[in-house]
């Protein structure tokens, strides 16, 4: 079977059963041919800094469709299973247990300017990344390679820091993912935004920012007849019912969507649904690292305090998929471990006595822009409007800010993630002591323990093991609510095919096709 054929089986098999407790259904996969041509408008979520790919993210709810698009990718993953596939690399191995790799390209790749994308430019995208001064968000992921060395034009050797067999997740999930031309980068920020030069499926025509990025086809792009559509034209919006509307009225072609409600809203108006379903969650972090939430009583209270079937009423109309524990049924690390328990007498109890202390809790909960993060804000302020001896105010702020707050820690409470279909990298960037996306400041030692021995480990029963000690800490810390699994989805239009993501739903543009 081919890999297309292999992504749609997954579409059809990633569908999700529509009942009042399981959330929307992914619509049906596509089930004619592709058809070349035409051009598609697609609403995105988040307006990007920069055309870097050290500037972009790759998750669904953020850069990755323009990611892909500019770049290609060198693999990708079978989101329900985490197995790796490979697209512009040919093999990504392991002898020793994940101390070293060496990457495989395909011969006679070629950026979008003539140039060669070989291990050289691999080497110089993926050294460069692991620079605190370049500004990526993915330095840790980088940061886990102590050095690489070119053997020849398509092999480059990858020697890791400390054994990571896994390290195939953090590459697809990532930036490491997108390789641009470091002759290009090379020219500078400006002069690189103003002409991107990667190997995707598509180049930038023109850049609008705070409106529209026009791309058009890549005829040199090394997976022929692929990309199927001529034209992409990216929007933004942040408001989900907004982005809904649009491709209900026939303004847009396909959105990336974030919300629970919106899927059900838009299979109800007749349009196409998909969504990669993952374990973890959506989260809300408190900041461990300052009062009240350097104090686990604080935590514990609020936590006992919120009742996640009203906010997944308020959030998502009832049409999400809760996150009781850590790892979904299907995963081979679930075990049956209660992520939190709602528990209004004790949450009161601790906030008395917290403020019998001289500690009453008193937080700001510091929300970004879009429909989906405020109104998850708003209503724990609302739930512990209930509650004597907490106050929640609820400030709201740019998408900029947001991120300056994850590297600033400047917040009290904020919305988070640790999603993931294999829990490398995600989970330990999320909860180790050491990492820079550690938005709650958890600083565990047993906790550190288990997620570094879920990472080093080869068997699946070791990794269980280790994951299971993870989540009894995770209980017991309380770092953060685990508000609901996520729905990284697309929504279409009954016309468009070729619907098939990989990662942290990461959709890719040069499978999108449309029946005239």
């Amino acid at each position: 079977m081919s890999r297309r054929g292999r992504f749609l089986a997954l579409a059809l098999a990633a569908v999700l059963p529509l009942s009042a407790c399981g959330g929307p259904a992914a619509g049906p996969a596509d089930p004619g041919r592709p058809v070349a041509g035409g051009s598609a408008r697609v609403l995105q979520i988040t307006e990007p800094r920069g055309l870097d790919p050290a500037a972009l993210s790759n998750e669904y709810v953020l850069t990755a469709f323009l990611g892909n698009a500019l770049y290609g990718t060198l693999m990708v993953n079978d989101p329900k299973t985490g197995k790796i596939e490979h697209t512009m690399a040919e093999g990504f191995a392991t002898t020793d247990g994940g101390a070293t790799f060496e990457l495989s390209l395909r011969p006679g790749l070629r950026f979008s300017d003539g140039g060669p994308l070989d291990a050289a430019a691999v080497k110089v995208n993926w050294d460069r990344l692991k620079d605190p001064a370049t500004g990526s968000s993915y330095v840790h992921e980088a940061s886990m390679i102590a050095s690489t060395a070119v053997l020849d034009a398509t092999t480059l050797r990858v020697t890791m820091a400390e054994p990571v067999p896994n390290y195939a997740q953090a590459v697809v999930t990532s930036s490491l993912n997108w390789i641009a031309s470091p002759k290009a980068l090379r020219a500078g920020q400006r002069a690189f935004d103003e002409k991107p030069v990667g190997a995707g499926p598509f180049t930038l025509e023109s850049w609008a920012r705070q409106d529209a990025i026009e791309l058009v086809r890549n005829p040199g792009y090394w997976d022929a007849p692929k990309p199927y559509l001529d034209r992409l034209t990216l929007r933004t919006s942040s408001d989900g019912s907004q982005r809904l509307n649009t491709v209900v009225s026939g303004g847009a072609d396909v959105a990336i969507e974030t919300n629970w409600g919106n899927l059900a809203k838009a299979r109800e108006a007749g349009l196409n649904t998909q969504l990669v379903p993952l374990n973890g969650g959506i989260t809300v972090a408190m900041n461990t690292r300052r009062a009240p939430f350097d104090d686990v009583r604080a935590r514990r209270a609020v936590a006992a305090a919120l009742d996640p079937r009203a906010m997944g009423v308020s959030v998502y109309n009832g049409e999400n998929l809760a996150a009781p524990t850590l790892f979904t049924d299907s995963s081979p690390f679930h075990t049956d471990l209660p992520l939190a328990r709602t528990d209004k007498a004790e949450a009161q109890r601790l906030f008395d006595e917290l403020a019998a202390e001289g500690k009453p809790v008193s937080f700001t909960f510091t929300s970004g822009p879009t429909t989906e993060i405020r109104a998850i804000a708003e209503n724990v302020q609302a739930q512990l409007s209930a509650f004597d001896n907490v106050h929640v105010e609820v400030k709201v702020v740019d998408i900029t800010k947001v991120l300056a707050l994850r590297s600033t820690y400047d917040f009290d409470m904020l919305v988070g993630s640790a999603y993931f279909a294999d829990p490398e990298t995600r989970l330990w960037t999320a909860f180790h002591g050491d990492s820079r996306r550690n938005l709650a400041g958890i600083d565990d030692d047993r906790l550190d323990a288990g997620l570094q021995r879920g990472r080093t480990a080869t068997s699946t029963g070791e990794r269980k093991a280790a994951y299971e000690e993870v989540q009894k800490r995770l209980i017991e810390l309380v770092p953060a609510i685990f508000v609901s699994r996520p729905a990284p989805s697309v929504i279409t239009g009954s016309n468009v095919g070729g619907v098939v993501q990989y990662g942290h739903g990461s959709l890719l543009p040069e499978e999108l096709w449309i029946q005239p």
